[in-house]
């Protein structure tokens, strides 16, 4: 081999590496937040990249013909993007357990600012998905979806894309994702359905009761109390989750 094919091999390479891992770093949980500048987030993934293209499994060699080199790369792309658009999904299960207590709890205001996923998160998903994604890297979090992707090769093989398991796994990822924030704002529905219910009872008995201004602050006082007191285990059950995803790489 001259070192003109060298070189090329060399940058069609890392031009791989940059397609699986730099498409991924653009969505994963902490790494791909819109809150950070896109320019720092590519010198990220493009330093990130050079890092670990050493001992990340590629071709051999540069394909022989444009076509080819375009499809191989599409392909990477294509996985990477699946990658982060998977983990993405599994971090929205914050999002909607927050927006969820908000809603029972009578904490959810329109007008407040929203940095979830999806527009009219509560500012109780704000302050969940921070959390969340500090507690990423306090909890070396980010070791094991920096693993995860490494190990993708074994699963994904360069220029090889499984469409129709892809696709098994987005649907799997969203069903997980709701059971996920479901089982996370649980606690809040039965919050919500004893004080209602007593509130309720309370205005049979007692017609002149003002039900309204009483249930919305014992609403208020007590979500406040229980999101404090769940709010650890409520991250920590899904960077479980989380965890033993990336870090099988599987369901």
């Amino acid at each position: 081999m001259d070192l003109n094919s060298y070189i090329a091999t060399v940058l069609f390479g890392y031009l791989l590496v940059v397609g699986r891992i730099g498409s991924a770093m653009m969505f994963l949980p902490g790494f791909g937040e819109a809150q950070i500048p896109v320019r720092a987030r590519l010198s990220f993934a493009l330093v990130l990249c050079l890092a670990l293209y050493p001992v990340v499994p590629v071709v051999a060699g540069a394909p022989n013909t444009p076509t080819a080199m375009f499809l191989l790369l599409m392909a990477e792309i294509t996985v990477g993007v699946w990658i982060g658009v998977t983990a993405r999904i599994l971090l929205s299960a914050m999002d909607f357990a927050g927006y969820q207590v908000g809603q029972v709890s009578g904490l959810a205001n329109a007008f407040g600012p929203s940095l979830g996923s999806f527009e009219g998160a509560t500012l109780v998903a704000t302050l969940l998905l921070i959390a969340t994604v500090a507690l990423i890297f306090v909890t070396d979090t980010h070791h094991i979806i920096l693993r995860g992707m490494m190990e993708s090769y074994a699963v994904f093989p360069p220029g090889v894309i499984f469409a129709g398991d892809l696709a098994k796994q987005i649907v799997h990822a969203g069903s997980k994702s709701l059971y996920i924030g479901a089982s996370i704002a649980a606690p809040f529905f039965v919050m919500g359905v004893i004080l209602n219910l007593g509130m309720g009872l309370a205005n049979r008995m007692m017609p002149q009761l003002p039900v309204f201004f009483v249930a919305a602050a014992m609403l208020i006082a007590v979500g406040l109390f229980i999101l404090g007191v769940a709010a650890p285990s409520m991250i920590h059950h899904w960077l479980g989750e989380f965890s033993s995803w990336f870090g099988l790489f599987r369901f």
